[in-house]
């Protein structure tokens, strides 16, 4: 919805302040369905060119996060703090018992009350192969935590895709306008004997390119890159919360403090709070 919002804006002071100060938009609406062919065109063209078929795949897929938003909520923090202290507890109170959570996630009692983290794989995959190499004697808290923070390096650097392609576009719009602005003159300087009102007309409708090139770039590309990598960048905090608990854990410490260390590098926007957790662990203990 905010997204949404944002655009209306920008079309509307922009628009309504070029008709304000006494602006026609005749000229740019004749202009524009040919402009915007030359540069989206040539924007589209070259997207395609600069990624393979995943990368373009990955791309499209991303830009509804521009308008959902990040995809764990408040809620989902406090699930996964639970999630995380029932295989931590588990783990120290019987460890044959949780390999059977860890060996099938998909059809595991534990997994299956938080669909919502059941289904992604990578933060499934990150809780079990830690917990799994934890049961092979691979307990070095120091050497775990630089392998996940690498796991998590990866992932992010991944994900981080959608947003440099929609960034290169944004940066290339202005000088795709300015090649369209260019052909604009090219076809003004053919009509070089019409009169001074159909040159005009040849003129203004060349500058459009040029208008549109900054305008798409500055108005619309760019923020939505920027979006989505504010969006990736607070998603990252869910897997990073992994990380703090289950090395936490790698140290020793008791699960209630491997949830509270987890919960407390949680950004406080979404960190769940104490006594909310509380309440939740208690129900996880008696389910």
């Amino acid at each position: 919805m905010i997204g949404i919002i944002g655009i209306v804006v920008v079309l509307g002071m922009v628009f309504g302040g070029y008709l304000a100060a006494g602006g026609k938009m005749g000229i740019i609406i004749k202009a524009l369905p040919f402009e915007m062919m030359m540069i989206m065109g040539a924007a589209v063209g070259a997207f395609i060119l600069s990624n393979d078929a995943a990368g373009m795949k990955h791309t499209m897929k991303d830009l509804k996060r521009v308008f959902a938003g990040p995809k764990w909520k408040h809620s989902d923090y406090r699930d996964l703090l639970c999630l995380l202290f029932e295989l931590v507890r588990l783990t120290k109170s019987s460890p044959l018992e949780v390999e059977e959570h860890i060996e099938n996630p998909q059809g595991s009692s534990i997994f299956g009350r938080y669909p919502r983290i059941q289904a992604d794989h990578e933060a499934v995959d990150l809780i079990c192969d830690t917990l799994r190499s934890a049961s092979m004697n691979y307990d070095d808290p120091h050497q775990v935590e630089e392998v996940l923070e690498k796991r998590i390096e990866a992932h992010f650097h991944h994900a981080m895709h959608s947003s440099h392609a929609l960034q290169t576009v944004a940066d290339g719009l202005p000088a795709l306008g300015i090649v369209a602005a260019v052909l604009g003159v090219i076809k003004t300087m053919a009509s070089i004997d019409q009169p001074p009102e159909v040159l005009g007309g040849l003129i203004g409708g060349a500058l459009v390119g040029t208008f549109l090139g900054v305008f798409l770039a500055y108005g619309f590309v760019g923020p939505c890159a920027a979006k989505l990598k504010a969006v990736i960048e607070e998603d990252a905090h869910f897997y990073q919360l992994i990380r703090e608990v289950l090395v936490a854990n790698m140290h020793n410490h008791s699960p209630t403090i491997c949830i509270e260390v987890g919960r407390q590098n949680t950004p406080s926007h979404i960190r769940p709070g104490f006594n909310e957790l509380e309440e939740a662990l208690k129900e996880a203990k008696a389910a």
